[in-house]
């Protein structure tokens, strides 16, 4: 798994859309096209001319992704994470979660966003138990529904096909 970096890579995936959201969390997706992000696939692009001055005149957020497989990046804002021990707390949180999940994510920059604080009251200390448990029971929420909603469409197709023949057939 890649991590996002720069500021036009996170804000790439953003405009992707939004995935999957939970109660404190958003997940955003951009998908990257295989045949666009690989230079050498293509004829059309070995026969372009190379050099200074030679950039198509429209790029798109497919050059901010020069490495095929799976990103992520985290957004965790200071607005709703004051402290910087919940914050880097919640983001390892993110990645660890992330990784469990990557072969069943498709080839695409994700971008996971904090988007309402964890309500200090119910979580005192900034690395306790509690919130991290809080925090990886929801992100599992987030990662598989969008595990189910990138591959459940492909999945629910393939066996609708025999399961009908196997009614029709009888």
């Amino acid at each position: 798994m890649h991590r996002l970096k720069t500021r036009p890579q996170f804000q790439a995936a953003m405009a992707g859309g939004t995935v999957s959201r939970t109660a404190h969390f958003a997940l955003h997706r951009l998908v990257l096209d295989a045949a666009g992000s690989n230079p050498a696939s293509g004829a059309a692009s070995a026969a372009a001319p190379t050099g200074p001055g030679s950039l198509p005149p429209t790029q798109g957020p497919q050059a901010l992704f020069a490495v095929q497989g799976v990103w992520l990046g985290a957004m965790v804002p200071k607005r709703w994470a004051r402290r910087a021990v919940t914050r880097n707390t919640i983001k390892r949180q993110i990645y660890t979660v992330g990784a469990t999940f990557e072969a069943r994510l498709p080839q695409a920059a994700h971008v996971v966003r904090l988007r309402t604080a964890f309500d200090r009251k119910q979580f005192v200390s900034a690395t306790s138990d509690q919130l991290k448990q809080a925090v990886r029971a929801e992100l599992l929420q987030l990662f598989g529904h969008a595990a189910r909603r990138s591959g459940g469409a492909a999945a629910a197709s393939a066996p609708a096909s025999p399961v009908v023949a196997e009614v029709v057939g009888p």
